[in-house]
């Protein structure tokens, strides 16, 4: 039986999740929740999203890490650095579940173009938000969940927010797509 799909991202007031090929916060308890939640199962990542890990975490550690490039010589580069790479979302979402191990989920974790094709493509059946209460400037946005088509069914907490030892204010949101 396949993985499910799910896109994982955090973002800030009025969605936005990055600038500049980074993420303009730094919130800690955020990225030991993406660890935890990933760990074990493939991520899927375009290529920008691949340049902006710091080298020294690529590739993230206990997953199998699919990078979509249509470039040749980017995809030798990436198999040498010990990711897989892939020509398309599609192709990636075959190749992660070809790699799943009896993982539960597999991953897409950005960027804003991959998470906009596989929302309109209907490939992910869950979302995990990290919601900051923080409003930044920034040049890619997370993709709109239609209400029609998604729904919160979890949220931690479910009144006000967690404060991170950085001063942000953040909650985790799980969407599951209904149709």
């Amino acid at each position: 039986m396949p993985s499910e799909i799910g896109m994982i991202w955090a973002e800030a007031a009025g969605g936005v999740i990055g600038a500049s090929g980074t993420m303009p916060w730094h919130v800690p308890e955020d990225q030991a929740h993406f660890k935890a939640v990933t760990s074990g199962s493939p991520v899927i990542m375009g290529r920008k999203t691949w340049e902006s890990l710091p080298e020294r975490f690529r590739p993230l550690p206990g997953r199998t890490n699919i990078v979509i490039t249509r470039d040749a010589a980017t995809q030798g580069e990436l198999e040498s650095s010990g990711a897989v790479p892939a020509s398309s979302l599609e192709v990636a979402v075959e190749l992660a579940q070809e790699r799943a191990e009896g993982a539960d989920r597999v991953w897409i974790m950005g960027g804003g173009a991959v998470y906009a094709e596989a929302v309109q493509k209907g490939l992910a059946q869950l979302a995990e938000v990290t919601r900051f209460d923080l409003e930044v400037s920034g040049d890619t946005h997370a993709p709109v969940l239609d209400s029609e088509r998604w729904e919160l069914v979890t949220a931690d907490p479910q009144q006000d927010w967690h404060r991170s030892e950085s001063g942000v204010g953040y909650r985790f949101e799980t969407y599951r797509r209904t149709r």
